[in-house]
């Protein structure tokens, strides 16, 4: 399974679909809301939400939406980066709530080589985001840092500091055990 690209693999206009998608709980939204301390009644009191609102019910906080994305986006985009740069935008275009399903698409805008360090590039890319029912709740731009492959081949290739197993003199066979 492929985990992230090189800039060599970085083709400016390709577009790579994130699966699987994700559901969104309530859970979800009110864990993320505690654990950054955004108290807003909006998102975390069902009778306000339904009371005092437009929408009648609880909208998931835009910033677990965006992570989210960011998140589903790692295996296909930034999986090597060795930095993110920069989110250039971010957009919530309409609300997400409890029980939609995002899933996510990025699109390949640009990318540079590096003008410091011969041996990384900067790729742009803009993330969507779209419900269930194909409606764009969100999207954003940002420029990570990825490695060529010189890169990743001066550090030991593909998985950089993955250890090999070593034999234990304890364990009967020729290979440590599996831990799967």
């Amino acid at each position: 399974m492929q985990f992230g690209r090189t800039y060599e693999e970085f083709e400016v206009g390709a577009v790579y679909k994130h699966w699987p998608g994700k559901t969104v709980t309530e859970y979800d939204d009110h864990l993320f809301c505690l654990i950054t301390m955004n108290h807003h009644p909006l998102h975390l009191d069902s009778h306000y939400a339904e009371e005092a609102t437009q929408f009648g019910k609880n909208v998931v906080v835009g910033n677990y939406v965006y992570s989210l994305l960011l998140g589903m986006s790692v295996p296909d985009v930034s999986g090597k980066a060795i930095a993110n740069l920069e989110v250039e935008s971010l957009r919530h275009v309409a609300p997400t709530f409890h029980g939609d399903t995002i899933y996510g698409e990025t699109t390949v805008l640009d990318k540079r080589e590096s003008t410091s360090k011969d041996d990384r590039g900067v790729v742009h890319v803009e993330t969507v985001g779209y419900n269930q029912d194909g409606k764009v709740v969100c999207i954003f731009r940002r420029k990570v840092m990825v490695p060529k492959q010189s890169y990743l081949d001066a550090r030991g290739g593909e998985q950089p500091g993955r250890p090999a197993p070593q034999p234990d003199k304890n364990w009967p066979g020729d290979r440590a055990p599996s831990t799967s």
